[in-house]
């Protein structure tokens, strides 16, 4: 292959010169350059050099003069295109560095956002989760709410029911008295009288004055000696304190298989009185049924009687009025029929209450016959000398006896 390159050309040109040098003069070389004049050796007085080989020469010098130029030039470029190549590396290197950076700050931002959602999610699902723990509970509230308000609706039928049964209650007889009231004090309507039972203890009496102040002056000595004959004995006086209610609350409601039968005779046997309203209202023509149970009220006479079916007392309590045959030989006797209220208290609060004329004396010893001893401590509490004063009531309960004190209308009562 032929090899163009002008500094190959340039060493076959030397080396043809010096071949013909050689040659020419005898096998000697001859030492050639690239100047016009050539190098003389020491030895010798000339040299000869061809002109036709000197043109060449310099032709080949010019073209090799031109090859080094176009060199230059090219040399020029490529330091040029280094220096490019070197600045766009540079360029490449700090777009890299950059994309790097950019890339490392997306991801964190990247990173910082997944952070964000996981913890929006987080706190998304702890939200959703008190939902739906507030969507329970306010369905068992609502729940509750039907049932109470289910449990009222029952309620207000049972009070409607009530409200048509307008004779519930038997009819009481009553009288004026004489006594009358005026101003503030003459307002309608009903009075509730107490009755209070007290358990007496043995070795206590119980004594009331008429005026509250001499109570308070017997509390005040509170040490009472009574003479007796040859002996004495002594006594304390203490405050008398009773519980009573201080508010009720009843829950009523109808009987819906009995009867309240009232206004029966009274002179009448109670068995007697039973079988025969039992005969009465278990027949069908009467309106009555099977009767399962029947009772006397020990408090009002009063007869309940209650039927097997529970539709039998709703029909004779709408009737009310009916003629018993008590007694064969007697007109028939007419009763009243009512429905039967049964009530249970639900609320019972109670409060201490100390009476302002009742005294109770203590520690008194059986030492006489206790009606004289009772006797002596009356006698002892009217003298005002021993701070006493008018004694209203007095009840000596002696000891290893069991007494009940009722109160009623501020007067006191004894029941063994």
């Amino acid at each position: 292959m032929e090899n163009n390159c002008p500094a190959s050309q340039n060493a076959k040109w030397f080396a043809q010169v010096r071949t013909e040098s050689e040659s020419s003069w005898g096998g000697q070389p001859v030492q050639t350059g690239c100047c016009r004049n050539p190098v003389m050796s020491s030895d010798e007085d000339f040299s000869l050099v061809s002109e036709d080989n000197e043109a060449t020469h310099l032709s080949k010098m010019k073209e090799i003069k031109m090859e080094i130029e176009s060199l230059k030039v090219v040399h020029d470029r490529l330091v040029a295109d280094k220096k490019d190549l070197r600045k766009a590396s540079e360029d490449q290197l700090n777009l890299a560095e950059e994309y790097r950076k950019r890339s490392e700050k997306l991801r964190t931002a990247m990173n910082e956002e997944e952070q964000e959602q996981a913890a929006a999610m987080e706190e998304g699902k702890v939200k959703l989760e008190a939902l739906q723990e507030e969507e329970t509970r306010l369905k068992e509230e609502l729940q509750r709410m039907e049932e109470e308000l289910h449990l009222v609706d029952q309620q207000v039928l049972c009070l409607q029911e009530k409200a048509e049964v307008p004779t519930a209650v038997p009819e009481k007889n009553v009288v004026f008295t004489g006594t009358v009231r005026e101003g503030a004090e003459a307002s309608s309507g009903f009075h509730m009288e107490s009755h209070i039972v007290y358990p007496m203890e043995g070795g206590t009496a119980l004594i009331s004055f008429e005026d509250p102040a001499v109570a308070q002056r017997i509390l005040s000595l509170r040490q009472h000696e009574i003479h007796l004959g040859e002996c004495y004995i002594r006594l304390e006086a203490k405050p008398f304190q009773v519980l009573v209610p201080s508010s009720v609350e009843l829950a009523t409601h109808v009987c819906p298989k009995s009867i309240l039968v009232s206004e029966v005779p009274k002179d009448e046997e109670e068995s007697r009185l039973l079988d025969r309203l039992e005969i009465h209202f278990s027949k069908r023509r009467n309106g009555g049924g099977e009767v399962d149970d029947a009772y006397v009220l020990n408090d009002s006479g009063h007869v309940v009687i209650t039927f097997v079916e529970d539709t039998v007392a709703k029909g004779l309590g709408q009737r009310q009025f009916h003629e018993v045959d008590i007694d064969k030989h007697r007109v028939k006797q007419r009763v009243k029929v009512t429905p039967f209220l049964k009530g249970e208290i639900t609320d019972l609060k109670m409060r201490s209450s100390v009476c302002k004329r009742t005294v109770l004396l203590t520690e008194i010893p059986a030492i006489m016959d206790p009606g004289d001893l009772q006797d002596q401590l009356e006698i002892y509490f009217q003298k005002t000398s021993n701070g006493g004063g008018e004694v209203d009531f007095i009840a000596y309960n002696p000891p290893g006896h069991r007494v009940l004190a009722v109160f009623e209308e501020d007067r006191i009562g004894l029941e063994d």
